[in-house]
């Protein structure tokens, strides 16, 4: 055989062939496996990120919730703060209401009681200047006093101090 170049067809033929049963080989061998275990890996990372956006998702729609009911509670407690606001505000002014009525109740029996003491006074002493004219009257008459014209006198005067206000008989000055 007797070939130009000295290239023998046999031989091109043999490596040709080697060289797909090398490429097969190495296809079933190395190729696929390796491709299955990257699509496997895409496929578990992609889960994972799906998974994470689902948490993601879940985790935002409970914190609006949080954020709902932390709203919610604040509602009720500043709601809760003004009723019981407003509720010792009405306590207060009543226990104030109470105190200046107690207050106005203590000054009437106050009031009440002077004027009872001032008419008791106002009594008292007209007695006593009944008793003192009645003296100065017995010393300027002397003897010629008697139990009838003391007691003429006395209610003379009673009248005289009735009819004045003042206690005193002021038509006799």
């Amino acid at each position: 055989m007797n070939t130009p170049l000295n290239i023998d067809i046999t031989q091109i033929l043999l490596h040709i062939l080697n060289l797909v049963i090398l490429v097969g080989g190495l296809t079933l061998i190395l190729y696929r496996p390796v491709a299955k275990f990257l699509r496997e890996r895409r496929q578990h990372f992609a889960d994972l990120d799906k998974d994470l956006t689902e948490k993601t998702e879940e985790c935002e729609r409970m914190r609006a919730e949080y954020q709902e009911k932390l709203r919610e509670a604040d509602d009720l407690l500043s709601k809760s703060r003004a009723d019981a606001n407003r509720e010792g505000a009405e306590i207060a002014v009543r226990y104030v209401n109470e105190a200046k009525q107690k207050a106005d109740e203590i000054v009437k029996a106050a009031e009440a009681e002077a004027e009872a003491r001032k008419v008791h006074i106002l009594e008292s002493a007209q007695v006593e200047i009944g008793e003192l004219v009645l003296s100065a009257a017995q010393k300027l008459l002397g003897d010629a006093a008697t139990p009838e014209t003391d007691r003429a006198l006395y209610d003379e005067f009673i009248k005289t101090s009735g009819k004045g206000g003042s206690g005193g008989a002021k038509g006799d000055e």
